[in-house]
């Protein structure tokens, strides 16, 4: 995979360090398209922060974060996850820093940002992102976010001129191009959308089940823009919207876009891992050039977890799942894949096995540990089987 050339970070890191962090993070990329890529592969760009005490680490502010769901002393971080049918892992990220910050140069000095700081907005940064994935020659399809990705007019453009789809999270105040103009992405659908438009459709298996709403898609100015509307089953008046483009020559299905709008939730899944697996918010450093070292680190180590799942499920039978409310259990639930976290405990044990124990001995307990691996994923299928069945329950 060719090496992008050109990286903007916060600022603050020079010479060698940011060449070799650079670097880093390239490879990180390269491994994981190298393993991962498949056709329909998406790039999905959201941040995560982790809470700090005190006012010396870099970026930390007032801020609202979904690690805590409230406004709270944090640092936050913008990533982006490639996903594709093999699978997902984050290989990009850098440090949002808040634009008062730039009002207090030695503080920024202080904390390896840099005196000549500039600031980014977090779609700036996610644009940066999807900049360095698009020169590195990144095989990418489609793109997808939430609304604070959704709004930003350039992110959309810099796809649409690649020629990449995309669906994005809009808010309902969100101006739709329409025959007569702009209307807002809630007038627009309560106009547009009749009782009979509405399909009811899964945009993914979740952890208990499949993730069912009701969708519509509602036409806009352009031909290859629509408005994609989600109307959740239990309360119809709890709705979201999504702005929804696709290339000349490409798919604008709904159960397509409805597809693409429900991958958003795998850069979720990466952060569950990052932080649980290989601590990517276990970090006490406050300058920058150490914080980015870590989540560099930490993001190759999730990497490899990601692909050894990923190689794993490639060849693991197709899970068995009800098929109706009224399914009777199977005789054998089968098990589940390898999972990150589970890769993660295997491989940590292996090594400190293979490190403290003669070979005999560390392969015989090696071998133990396998076999309780295999139960622990036979019990998670069965599980898996119910949680379902009681889905398609409540669903009937």
């Amino acid at each position: 995979m060719p090496v992008a050339t050109s990286r903007t970070t916060v600022g603050g890191t020079s010479g060698n360090t940011a060449t070799n962090q650079d670097a880093a993070l390239d490879a990180v990329c390269g491994f994981a398209v190298r393993h991962l890529a498949a056709p329909g592969a998406v790039l999905v760009f959201d941040e995560t922060g982790q809470e700090k005490k005190g006012e010396a680490t870099a970026g930390v502010g007032r801020q609202y974060t979904g690690t805590t769901g409230q406004v709270s002393n944090a640092v936050v971080a913008v990533y982006c996850t490639y996903a594709s049918p093999l699978g997902h892992c984050l290989i990009d990220g850098d440090l949002y820093v808040q634009e008062h910050w730039t009002k207090d140069p030695e503080r920024c000095e202080r904390a390896g940002l840099g005196r000549d700081f500039t600031f980014r907005t977090k779609t700036a940064i996610a644009l940066d992102q999807a900049r360095r994935a698009v020169a590195a020659g990144v095989a990418v399809d489609w793109a997808a976010g939430d609304e604070v990705y959704g709004r930003s007019a350039k992110l959309r453009s810099f796809f649409e001129e690649h020629g990449i789809g995309y669906v994005f999270a809009v808010g309902v105040n969100f101006a739709v191009p329409s025959g007569v103009g702009p209307i807002r992405a809630d007038v627009l659908a309560a106009k547009k959308v009749p009782k009979r438009a509405w399909n009811r459709l899964s945009c993914g298996q979740g952890a208990k089940g499949p993730r069912v709403y009701d969708w519509a898609l509602v036409a806009t100015a352009n031909p290859r823009h629509h408005l994609l509307v989600r109307r959740s089953i239990a309360d119809p008046t709890d709705r979201s919207y999504f702005y929804a483009y696709a290339p000349p020559g490409r798919s604008m299905a709904l159960a397509d876009l409805v597809a693409i709008a429900g991958i958003r939730w795998t850069v979720e899944e990466d952060f569950a891992n990052g932080k649980d697996a290989v601590g990517l918010d276990h970090t006490q450093a406050r300058r920058y050039r150490s914080w980015r070292r870590h989540i560099v680190l930490a993001m190759a180590a999730l990497a490899l977890l990601s692909v050894i799942a990923s190689l794993d499920r490639r060849d693991h039978p197709a899970p068995i799942l009800p098929t109706s409310p009224t399914a009777e259990p199977p005789a054998d639930f089968g098990q589940i894949a390898l999972t990150v976290t589970e890769a993660r405990r295997l491989f940590q044990l292996f090594a400190n096995l293979l490190r403290d124990l003669p070979t005999g001995l560390a392969t015989s307990r090696m071998t133990f540990h396998l076999q309780w691996s295999t139960w622990r994923r036979r019990h998670r299928a069965r599980a898996r089987w119910h949680h379902y069945k009681r889905r398609l329950t409540d669903l009937d």
